[in-house]
């Protein structure tokens, strides 16, 4: 009887196999289920798309049950989830990992009820700080008028138009094709991911910012369809909810930080230029970011949403985690 209640779990993500997330953190963590399981929870691995549709599509087949699992950057379905836009917010995200179990804390007290009602959310991170990667140098605001550069998410890309660029919205997996093609000269993602995309060998600058904020960052979600998860048997989904949570999410951001420094050093070594920008001219950017963070509570006041609100919590976590 007990091996009749063996459980296969289908889990789809938009990533490529190598990336560090489903390399380093989701297989593992599937490794870790069958093993607390005893075999009975099977984590079927499905990267790239290769169920089919688009990344923005993931969380549908998500509630839909297409697949029982979806790893997918929130920012995918623009406006979907406005309550967890804070977190990408400009100059928001300080440690990734501390603003990660911010998140999670955020999503359990809020945003799971309020706009996750349709899935069981199972972690909710963000990744390491956002930087601008471009064909011709940024090293000062003015360098990005005329710039047209990709950005993952709405916030992202409201950023980059306020800061003076073009802004053009696309998944991670289409920016080499855009780079090839001209349709875009730069593009805004951390270093955990860069590798993954040949970025180094597509572009020559990268621009970072001092900190302690970061300039962005993306939130990202692990989701899972509500039937299957009520489905499981009790022992089972103990041990999932066991392995998930903050702790997952936590190991998520760290994971991935952790892949930033090696990346960046690769660029180095071929002979790139990372321009970092002083405290001085960092503080120009953020002036500049502001109305970005007025627009979105303006909107969120729209929606019946106290964005001031969501973001003085969102502040309040993360130094409460980062003091922890």
């Amino acid at each position: 009887m007990a091996r009749a209640q063996e459980v296969t779990l289908r889990l789809h993500q938009f990533l490529s196999p190598i990336s560090t997330l489903p390399a380093e953190v989701l297989k593992p963590w599937g490794e870790r289920l069958s093993a607390a399981s005893d075999g009975r929870i099977e984590v079927q691995h499905f990267d790239s798309m290769a169920l089919g549709g688009r990344p923005g599509d993931l969380m549908d087949q998500a509630r839909d049950g297409v697949v029982d699992l979806a790893m997918t950057l929130v920012g995918y379905t623009p406006g979907r989830f406005p309550r967890s836009e804070v977190f990408e917010l400009p100059f928001t995200m300080r440690d990734p990992v501390a603003t990660s179990r911010a998140f999670w804390r955020m999503m359990e007290e809020d945003f799971q009820a309020s706009e996750f009602a349709d899935v069981k959310v199972l972690a909710a991170w963000v990744h390491s700080p956002g930087v601008l990667h471009s064909a011709e140098p940024i090293t000062r605001l003015e360098d990005m008028q005329g710039r047209t550069l990709r950005g993952p998410t709405r916030i992202i890309t409201d950023l980059l138009a306020e800061l003076g660029a073009t802004p053009v919205g696309m998944p991670l997996p289409a920016v080499p094709e855009a780079l090839s093609k001209g349709v875009i000269d730069g593009t805004a993602i951390p270093w955990e991911v860069a590798p993954t995309i040949r970025l180094a060998e597509l572009l020559d600058n990268h621009t970072e910012f001092a900190g302690p904020e970061a300039l962005y960052t993306a939130t990202f979600v692990l989701v899972m369809n509500r039937n299957a998860y009520a489905a499981l048997p009790d022992d089972l989904r103990a041990i999932l909810d066991a392995e998930s949570g903050a702790g997952l999410s936590a190991r998520a951001a760290a994971t991935q930080l952790a892949a930033d420094a090696p990346n960046r050093a690769e660029a180095e070594a071929m002979g790139n230029t990372i321009h970092r920008l002083d405290a001085a001219e960092t503080a120009l950017w953020k002036e500049a970011a502001q109305p970005v963070i007025a627009a979105w509570i303006a909107e969120m006041e729209g929606r019946g949403i106290d964005g001031a609100a969501l973001i003085d919590r969102a502040a309040e976590l993360i130094a409460e985690e980062g003091a922890s």
